[in-house]
């Protein structure tokens, strides 16, 4: 028996509670199992119990073995003097409180369906997503989306931890912070870190003075990525080493020591591309973040985002290479991803930090109003029966999948739950 598994059981009263007896041969009512406690000392506060004709409240321990009570040192502890009844699998010991009394013993062994261990023992054994059998019932629609928006929630709130801490980093600058995940963003994940590290060199104020001139944003942000490195052919990355050098120079700009990366990749997402859309968005739009805040619709969102890199790159993807003639477009699934990645985040993050539930609620109304990821998560659900119809629903079908079913977190998930507790 796992405790967790039993510390479940005792949470849910997953178990037969007809005519409950103690070890002691009292009879037992449960009136209330208590809240679970996630921290020091005893496993669930608050309790409540009548043993015969006596109410008891206080806490209640859950172990696997009662000896386990003498193993942990519980009777020498402070913080269990107030322990009303000790919950196990199986009673190997006779079990004392601080002052020497005995503690009332409530043994589960006998009570709990052996259909819910065998699914348990199945869940943990199950290769890929623990739940994904035909047999086992699932939640109905309302619970499905119940859970959803619990899981989007806690995604979105932890997400929001990474932005606050580059909040603080930025010395509390919104317009900062969002750009330095806008660029790690156009970085996508190959040269994510590298377009971030790029950010930090050049700030807002920066691309203000110069946001006119495109010519000079590309060298910028070109420049410090470390790809207007060694001897070009054609005039025009020739004239942006040049601008580099000097903006470089006049604004003391630190070294990026990481590389540009082209491994695996679509050339139309090419860091050259990446970063010349980026220049261009930033051209087009000032003070970014402030917009954000005010738009609306996530129609109006797309729009904002919809940029075309200058001229020279409607005819290549490197510098000095002629390819055919193909504008470099920002598309529509590299702004959802934005959208859903980069902009939901932060404006959720700012909600949070400004306690507006209004800005909260719109970058979750967004979330509603884009399209879902399409993935290898995303199918595997798709192909269990469980779709994606928005972002909202892929996100939380991602944080679903790799905070709780490969983390094998069976019991603190809803359908786990609803498995384990049965028809």
């Amino acid at each position: 028996m796992n405790e967790k598994l039993l510390q479940f059981i005792w949470q849910f009263q997953y178990f037969n509670r007809d005519t409950l007896l103690l070890e002691s041969g009292e009879q037992l009512s449960i009136i209330k199992p208590g809240v679970h406690n996630t921290h020091q000392g005893p496993d669930f506060a608050d309790g409540y119990i009548k043993i015969d004709n006596i109410k008891l409240a206080g806490n209640i321990e859950i172990h696997n073995l009662s000896s386990h009570w003498l193993q942990h040192k519980h009777s020498s502890d402070k913080q269990y003097n107030n322990v009303i009844l000790h919950v196990v699998w199986k009673n190997d010991a006779d079990i004392k409180d601080i002052h020497g009394h005995s503690i009332p013993v409530l043994v589960l062994e006998n009570r709990v369906s052996k259909l819910m261990l065998d699914r348990y023992s199945n869940l943990f054994g199950a290769i890929g997503i623990p739940c994904h059998n035909p047999s086992y019932p699932m939640l109905d629609p309302l619970g499905w989306m119940a859970w959803k928006e619990r899981l989007l929630a806690e995604r979105l709130e932890r997400k929001s931890e990474h932005v606050l801490q580059l909040f603080k980093q930025s010395n509390h600058n919104w317009e900062e912070t969002f750009w330095w995940l806008l660029a790690a963003n156009f970085g996508m994940k190959v040269n994510s870190e590298l377009f971030e590290a790029v950010a930090k060199t050049i700030s807002v104020n920066i691309l203000s003075k110069h946001k006119h001139q495109i010519h000079q944003l590309e060298a910028l942000l070109l420049g410090q990525a470390n790809l207007l490195e060694g001897e070009m052919e054609e005039a025009y990355p020739m004239m942006l080493q040049k601008e580099y050098q000097f903006l470089k120079k006049k604004y003391n700009l630190a070294n990026v020591s990481i590389q540009p990366n082209y491994l695996r990749m679509r050339p139309a997402n090419f860091p050259t591309v990446r970063l010349a859309q980026l220049a261009m968005l930033v051209q087009l739009s000032s003070h970014l973040f402030s917009k954000i805040k005010e738009i609306k619709s996530s129609a109006d969102l797309t729009s904002l985002f919809s940029v075309v890199a200058n001229d020279y790159w409607h005819y290549h993807y490197k510098f000095d290479q002629v390819s055919d003639y193909q504008p470099k477009i920002l598309g529509k699934d590299a702004i959802n991803n934005i959208i859903i990645n980069t902009i939901v985040p932060v404006l959720f993050a700012y909600g949070m930090y400004n306690k507006k539930e209004e800005i909260k609620e719109k970058s979750i109304q967004w979330l509603s109003e884009t399209k879902p990821e399409v993935n290898h998560l995303t199918k595997v659900w798709k192909d269990f029966g469980v779709k994606a119809n928005t972002a909202f629903d892929s996100q939380a079908l991602i944080e679903l999948t790799n905070n709780y079913c490969h983390k094998r977190r069976c019991l603190d998930c809803a359908v786990g739950n609803r498995i384990l507790k049965g028809n």
